[in-house]
């Protein structure tokens, strides 16, 4: 479990950019401790009100990136709803309030030597910060990143920026398919090049994982993505069911994730 000091806090805006069309990269400044977050882990942040809209909870957000030297962390968010359509109107120099990090985040096995990352949608910002912790534990990283189109591909120069290899599939040209990711996966595993799964994103290539870890016995880790509300687990709307060795279990994903093992998650 991932051990860093849980607080609320006043974040100053650095930048909130357009990536694309559907998604801004919000990068804030804040004290050690946040910007210590592990990947996996996520921030409960108080949305400003856009006009004539009033968000009543804080929105879970999951770290894009963490930089403790920088003392900045950013997110990676669609502009979807009122709390987002807030997010989106920050600028350089305005204030968030930021509650975190939280909840248990991904753990890299130094015995590791290659890993295999496979993303999509929410997925992309998930599991960019594994660029980084990786590099820094020497352990290789190929990524899977899918997306509906090219243009929505996000995390593709942070992966590439840390030295991953990266492998893009797309709905509009006809590669993100479970037979076509799994082909891919097969090959990474006979080159020896995946010693672990680690997923966000999409149930359909989570189950292809799932079958390819049992078949060749890899370990593996999932970002579960769920509804919120306190993010502290003391509220229960984010509880989802696992299967821990045969037995159907509760558990929240707030606080017992929302990293889980690849085996207990269920679709």
């Amino acid at each position: 479990m991932n051990a860093i000091c849980t607080a609320e806090r006043l974040a100053d805006v650095v930048r909130n950019d357009w990536l694309n069309a559907e998604y801004k990269h919000l990068v804030v400044r804040c004290s050690g401790p946040a910007s210590s977050a592990h990947p996996g882990q996520f921030f409960q942040l108080l949305c400003p009100q856009p006009p004539g809209e009033e968000p009543y909870l804080r929105r879970p957000m999951s770290v894009y990136d963490a930089d403790p030297a920088a003392g900045t962390v950013s997110f990676l968010y669609k502009v979807a709803g009122a709390g987002t359509r807030g997010l989106a109107g920050l600028g350089t120099g305005d204030r968030l309030d930021i509650f975190g990090p939280l909840g248990v985040g991904f753990t890299l096995d130094p015995a590791w030597k290659s890993i295999v990352v496979v993303g999509r949608g929410a997925g992309l910002a998930t599991l960019a910060p594994l660029a980084r912790a990786a590099q820094a534990a020497g352990i290789k990283v190929t990524a899977v990143l899918s997306a509906r189109r090219p243009e929505l591909l996000v995390s593709v120069d942070v992966f590439r920026g840390f030295g991953a290899e990266v492998l893009t599939v797309t709905d509009s040209e006809g590669t993100s398919g479970p037979a076509h990711v799994e082909r891919l996966l097969r090959g990474l595993i006979a080159a020896g090049g995946c010693d672990a799964f680690l997923t966000c994103g999409s149930s359909r290539l989570m189950r292809v994982q799932q079958r390819l870890a049992r078949e060749f016995d890899l370990p593996g880790q999932v970002a579960m993505e769920q509804q919120m509300a306190c993010g502290l687990g003391m509220c229960f709307c984010c509880v989802l069911d696992f299967n821990r060795n045969g037995e159907i279990v509760h558990k929240r994903v707030c606080c017992d994730g929302p990293v889980f093992d690849l085996m207990e998650a269920l679709p």
